[in-house]
């Protein structure tokens, strides 16, 4: 069985470990600010869900960092696990922006087209 086929709470932050290159990072403090940016990124997703409030660039900052630090294989993995299915949309579009999803990766989740029309004028 290939390690970490498949990610759960109980083995999320070892593959997070596994994954994480931060050459400035000098404490478990640190790595868990990184993994904070998950729930930094829900929180944005959720006032755009409950609000219509995007701050488009807050959120592009946050899944540059997770992508820069983990990788884009792996915090793709880890996006797909920590993001509610109901805001996948959001998120497709947000890494097709940044060119950070593979073609053939979450093909059936549509765009949201709002924050297409947002990304366009940035």
């Amino acid at each position: 069985m290939k390690l970490f086929e498949k990610l759960d709470e109980d083995n999320f932050h070892l593959f997070a470990a596994h994954y994480y290159n931060n050459k400035q990072c000098t404490s478990v403090e640190e790595f868990n600010e990184d993994l904070n940016r998950f729930k930094y990124i829900k929180r944005l997703l959720s006032r755009y869900k409950n609000n219509n409030e995007l701050q488009e660039r807050l959120l592009i900052n946050h899944i540059i960092i997770l992508y820069n630090t983990f990788g884009i294989e792996a915090a793709n993995k880890m996006m797909w696990f920590k993001i509610d299915e109901d805001q996948w949309s959001v998120i497709k579009t947000v890494l097709v922006y940044l060119n950070f999803l593979p073609e053939n990766e979450k093909i059936e989740v549509p765009l949201d087209e709002f924050v297409v029309e947002r990304l366009r004028k940035i």
